[in-house]
């Protein structure tokens, strides 16, 4: 794997993106639910584990999720809640791939294209950005005490295929089907896993060398993460990190 979306690195970095609390549970549960779609036991549905473990990180109360549960397996009422993933071109020619969650997918596809043009991107045709990435597992790994290579070994061992630093953590990238099997390979031993996601990463990045353009799509991100609907984002921009540091003085 040559390159990593940047985005949530930076995103944590400068506390990009504040999106109110309110917004912040309605991802949360809109994921949920999507997941619960493929089953409501945890124990046996490893994305919506995953899910209603990020939701109790964010301190979503337990009835909530239990709703959101019941909501996504048909147990209750409520508007269906469909996934996409829309393909768009910023500055630069970046790739970015953002998915959603949405109870109505004119209103989001709408409020997405509008965000990518005010920002000088557009919406892409199926296929026309994806093909530059690759879906792959993401662990975050607390590294406070922890030697690196002993945790990239008990990672190897397990099967993760890659390492990039992410902050204090340790990111570690597998295989889609091998991340819970990685997860519990690293917990077993010990390891505090701060995050385990499904993630689309770049398979090169583009380096942006002008700080007017990095702020442009750091700004671009922002608003798209800002979006109620939207879940994640994913780009495969590389910024300096002196630009980031000097994003918003």
């Amino acid at each position: 794997m040559s390159g990593h979306s940047k985005w949530s690195q930076i995103k944590r970095q400068k506390g990009a993106a504040d999106v109110k609390r309110g917004a912040v549970f309605s991802k949360l549960t809109n994921a949920i639910i999507v997941a619960a779609k493929n089953g409501g036991d945890p124990n046996s549905n490893f994305t919506l584990k995953m899910a209603i473990e990020k939701a109790r990180a964010e301190n979503m109360p337990k009835e909530t999720i239990d709703r959101a549960v019941k909501r996504g397996t048909g147990e209750i009422g409520g508007a269906a809640i469909d996934e996409v993933l829309y393909e768009a071109i910023g500055p630069e020619n970046i790739g970015i791939l953002i998915e959603a969650a949405t109870d109505n997918k004119n209103r989001t596809t709408s409020e997405v294209k509008n965000t990518l043009i005010k920002f000088g991107a557009k919406l892409a045709g199926s296929g026309a950005v994806s093909y530059q990435f690759v879906k792959s597992g993401k662990i975050l790994v607390e590294m406070t005490g922890k030697d690196r290579d002993e945790v990239e070994l008990l990672a190897i061992d397990a099967g993760a295929q890659d390492f990039d630093e992410h902050g204090k953590d340790l990111a570690i990238y597998t295989k889609p089907n091998e991340l819970k099997i990685v997860k519990e390979a690293l917990e077993n031993q010990r390891m505090i896993v701060n995050e385990a996601v499904l993630s689309w990463e770049p398979q090169a990045t583009i380096e942006i060398s002008q700080q007017s353009v990095s702020q442009k799509i750091i700004e671009l991100m922002d608003a798209l993460e800002s979006l109620e609907d939207v879940t994640n984002i994913y780009a495969n921009f590389d910024i300096k990190e002196e630009h980031i540091e000097n994003i918003g003085n």
